[in-house]
């Protein structure tokens, strides 16, 4: 049987080989016809914003078969390393720009909202206390900053002797930053202990063959889009967010991916580990396609992000954005 990251692998080769890194249109300040641009567009990054990407380029092709789009994910950290270089016209980011990148010359435009989640396997030897009580923010504290957490008896207050394995993230990725930031605001990336896993598709892989295991990921890589439930083999902790040791209604949102968008949104569930998701520029965008994309981005994309896992991001967040292309 294949491997969750070989599945996710072979998806996106085929994606990339029936086209769907697709076309793009518009320009400048004016409203672009289907016809109106030619040309590329690539873009690299974030696993996070990877898959609605991929759909807002599908989407925007149908409209402008002009354009072509090249589309790859690396992490977060390519992503803005690669916007800044000018290897790609623009970079998925999924953490808040530092004043580093900015005066780096980053160019940013909030394009929507996700979160970050902890997962574990479904064979978990302590599923059924997991789902009852969940994991306090010390618990994972001590799991993945202190490391005082090794076992599952530990964690859950049971006698399972069974050891813990703690997985992380071996790229620089904005799921990570956000994770250690949830635990601690003053935490990075680094701060997290663990064995490192390159990816979103890896991490889940590593969690789904691994018993034992507790990872983080981002929505898109917890749910099945099709299901709406999380991957088979897949287990989403309920964070204890109360630290009464138990998960009460208004906590218990894990069920579907369209429970936990509602919680993000009504802001049941923490900022970080949700947070925006941004598409990057080494400055100003000057080329039409791309400012076309960007802005079609911000107004008509933004009704296929519920849709495709993504939470969208506030009106005033969005006018903002097209402010800063006009």
């Amino acid at each position: 049987m294949k491997s969750f990251f070989q599945i996710l692998t072979s998806a996106f080769i085929l994606f990339f080989i029936t086209g769907m890194f697709t076309s793009c249109g518009g320009g400048g300040s004016r409203s672009a016809k289907p016809g109106d641009l030619h040309g590329k567009i690539t873009i690299s990054g974030a696993f996070a914003l990877y898959p609605m990407t991929l759909k807002w380029a599908d989407e925007f092709k149908k409209i402008h078969p002009g354009i072509t789009f090249n589309i790859s994910a690396g992490g977060a950290g390519k992503g803005m390393a690669d916007a800044l270089s000018h290897m790609v016209d623009l970079g998925m980011f999924s953490k808040e720009v530092s004043p580093e990148e900015k005066a780096k010359g980053a160019w940013f435009i909030p394009v929507a909202k996700d979160a970050v989640l902890p997962t574990v396997n479904a064979n978990n030897p302590v599923i059924a206390d997991l789902r009852k009580q969940g994991l306090s923010h010390q618990a994972f504290y001590d799991i993945f900053i202190t490391g005082k957490i090794t076992t599952w008896g530990q964690a859950t207050h049971t006698k399972s002797s069974e050891d813990l394995q703690a997985l992380t993230r071996s790229d620089a990725c904005g799921a990570a930053e956000m994770w250690a930031k949830y635990l601690d605001k003053k935490k990075k990336q680094e701060d997290l202990i663990g064995l490192g896993v390159n990816g979103d598709p890896g991490i889940a892989d590593a969690v789904r063959k691994n018993v034992n295991a507790i990872g983080f990921n981002n929505l898109n890589f917890a749910y099945d889009m099709n299901t709406r439930k999380p991957y088979a083999g897949m287990a989403i902790v309920p964070i204890d967010l109360n630290g009464n040791g138990k998960i009460d209604p208004d906590e218990n949102f894990y069920d579907t991916m369209d429970h936990v968008m509602k919680a993000i949104l009504d802001g049941r569930y923490p900022s970080p580990p949700a947070r925006d998701l941004y598409l990057v520029a080494g400055g100003e965008p000057k080329d039409p396609n791309v400012r076309a994309f960007l802005k079609w981005i911000l107004g008509d994309g933004q009704k296929f992000v519920n849709d495709a896992g993504y939470i969208t991001i506030a009106k005033e967040k969005l006018d903002e954005g097209l402010e800063r292309l006009k």
